[in-house]
């Protein structure tokens, strides 16, 4: 969208859905709207940190598995064979 553009003109460039959906609004809906921007931006943003954590958490438990499984093989080279 053509940001040196009139407003009129940025109007006309957007999908046939978008304008109706804005023509529609009333000046509540546009504030309500407007306040409620930041929260979608945090939630957005929490919801990517979130999705790391949970990917950091499994790939740490996946890691302590490994570890535990390799160790247990150290420690049975030492054990002495069965009689």
């Amino acid at each position: 969208m053509n940001k040196d553009a009139k407003i009129a003109e940025q109007f006309a460039e957007l999908p046939e859905p978008t304008r109706k959906f804005l023509s529609e609004l009333t000046v509540e809906d546009a504030t309500a709207l407007e306040a409620g921007m930041p929260l979608v931006r945090a939630l957005i943003g929490f919801a990517k940190v979130s999705k790391w954590i949970i990917i950091t958490i499994l790939g740490i438990l996946g890691g302590v598995v490994l570890l535990g499984e390799s160790v247990f093989k150290i420690l049975a080279w030492f054990k002495p064979p069965p009689p």
